[in-house]
């Protein structure tokens, strides 16, 4: 089952879903604005991207620097704000199987269904 953290109004995330779709993959969809994922689901993508926390942030999002967020703050602080604002997850993120990865650019979808 491959699965996708979508926000339907971030084009990025749009081409993603295409690019899915194009090759045949309807992904099991979830809105992470409105279902947020939770501290166990965030720790399960960090495995499966192999990636820090940090490395999943936006951090030119406002949330960012009101949660005094840095690339110092510890993954359990991260995980935490990301919780409480999940506008601050990069997106897309696809997941298939074991393995993940961002959708930007779009392309690195590619990698995963390869």
């Amino acid at each position: 089952m491959t699965k996708i953290f979508h926000n339907p109004r971030c084009s990025k995330s749009r081409q993603a879903l295409a690019l899915l779709r194009e090759n045949d993959v309807e992904p099991e969809i979830t809105e992470y604005l409105k279902t947020p994922p939770d501290n166990a689901a965030l720790r399960d993508v960090l495995a499966k991207l192999g990636l820090a926390a940090h490395a999943i942030l936006r951090t030119k999002e406002e949330a960012y620097a009101a949660c005094g967020l840095s690339p110092e703050s510890s993954e359990a602080e991260i995980l935490s704000a990301i919780v409480a604002y999940p506008i601050l997850l990069e997106r897309p993120i696809i997941i298939k199987g074991n393995r993940a990865v961002i959708g930007r650019p779009p392309e690195n979808v590619r990698d995963l269904l390869g």
